[in-house]
Order: C-alpha cells, then structure tokens, then sequence
C-alpha cells in the first residue's frame, strides 16, 4: 500500500466516525469535554490507551489554546496511542471556554487523535479544518445540525480534498 500523500488525504467526514459525533456535550469544562470525546475513539479501539492520549492533548493545550475563537475549538495532539487520524465532534449549547483568542466560549469542538509518525496527515487534516471552521455558513450549519447524517452533510458540503 502506498503511503499517503497529502492530496489523498480522504475527506474530514471519512474520518468521523459516527459514534464520535455528540450533539450535545455533557461536560462544561475543556478537559470533562476532552475526556467525553476521547471515551467514543476508546471505545472504537482508534485510542488504545485513554490516560496517555488526554495527557498527550492536554499538554498540547498547555503550549497554546486550541481554541481559534468564532465559538471553535480544535484539541489535537499525535500520540503513540492513537492508531489512526480520527476527528471526534461535540457541540456545546452553553459554550466551554477554551481560553480562546477571542475570550468567546467554544461551541463546536473538533478533537483530533493521529498516530505520532503521521506528521503530514495531521497538519493537512489540521489545517483543513481550521480553514473550514473559519467559514460561517459551516459553523451556522454545524450548530443547526440536530442528526450525525447533517454533520456529515455539512462537512462534505464544504470539504474539498484536493
């Protein structure tokens, strides 16, 4: 099998798995949010060991937020827990701060797990995202989203893998 290049790198919808879709977060804090999007990528087998992975994340956290502002926020890290690049989401109707650059709570969270050797991947599916979630159309779409199939609509709607 060829390694990726980054113009195959497939769409962030194909690396959501519907069991990593929460349209209503629980948690009110940014590491009970982590913790809440990491338990569906346990389960999933894509995170193989929970405690190492959310420390990977959290000491992300601490050089710099993930949080972009416009009500986003993007907790990523790679890690040898992670097996594969997945993205989970979670939407918070109250909003949890996640010491944004805009001092705005965060509304739709992305989290990112990559395995720590796919460097590439995961600044393209980072940066994809990033790029996306600055769009208003798609975070109006993404807080409307009541089902996993219209977060899957809105996603493949506007991302368009080169």
């Amino acid at each position: 099998m060829k390694s990726m290049d980054v113009n195959m790198t497939p769409s962030l919808a194909a690396l959501l798995p519907r069991s990593a879709i929460i349209l209503e977060l629980a948690a009110r804090t940014k590491e009970a949010v982590i913790q809440e999007l990491v338990k569906p990528l346990v389960a999933d087998g894509v995170v193989t060991n929970e405690a190492d992975f959310i420390a990977a994340i959290l000491r992300r956290e601490n050089l710099e937020s993930t949080g972009i502002g416009l009500g986003v926020a993007i907790p990523h890290a790679r890690t040898n827990a992670a097996k594969s690049i997945t993205l989970a989401f979670g939407r918070s109707d109250s909003g949890v701060d996640f010491a944004s650059l805009d001092g705005k709570p965060s509304h739709i969270i992305f989290l990112i797990a990559a395995p720590e050797n796919n460097k590439r991947e995961y600044i393209s599916v980072l940066a994809r995202l990033s790029s996306l979630l600055r769009r208003e159309e798609v975070r109006i779409g993404l807080n409307r989203a009541r089902t996993a199939d219209e977060v899957y609509a809105v996603l493949e709607q506007h991302d368009r893998p080169k």
